[in-house]
């Protein structure tokens, strides 16, 4: 079973989302989401997301899109990874993860088989949550 893992903070979730997860779902057949936690958004972002992070997860969970849906890690981002061990990781075309970085951090942990695939945008300009916060946390 090949195994996707996808991260992101999925803050007011909107249709760019759910394209997200519809494309990352066809690179395997399991897909765990992993959801940032609020302190790491705020340390990253800068501010706190409109809804907590359990409400962002139980948001994911009813769009039926993801086989598990997880908190990330408090400490090391890299944590997930290391345990759930996917074949495939996707990143959303906005994610700022440096892609050099992670493919470094697989091959360290023995995940040098794990393909990274940025995914495709979609509508940009209309499904972004900036866009649709108005540009305000």
């Amino acid at each position: 079973m090949v195994k996707v893992l996808v991260f992101g903070t999925f803050d007011i979730f909107h249709e760019g989302h759910w394209d997200f997860l519809k494309q990352a779902r066809k690179y395997g057949e399991f897909l765990r989401v992993v959801v940032a936690r609020d302190v790491t958004v705020l340390n990253v972002k800068g501010y706190q997301p409109r809804y907590s992070e359990q409400e962002r997860v139980t948001a994911i969970k009813k769009s039926g899109l993801a086989d598990e849906v997880v908190l990330g890690s408090l400490n090391d981002r890299y944590e997930v990874v290391r345990e759930y061990k996917p074949d495939v990781i996707c990143l959303g075309y906005d994610q700022k993860q440096n892609v050099a970085e992670l493919r470094r951090k697989l091959d360290e942990t023995g995940l040098d088989r794990t393909r990274i695939i940025k995914l495709k945008s979609y509508k940009p300009e209309k499904y972004k949550s900036s866009i649709i916060r108005g540009n305000s946390p």
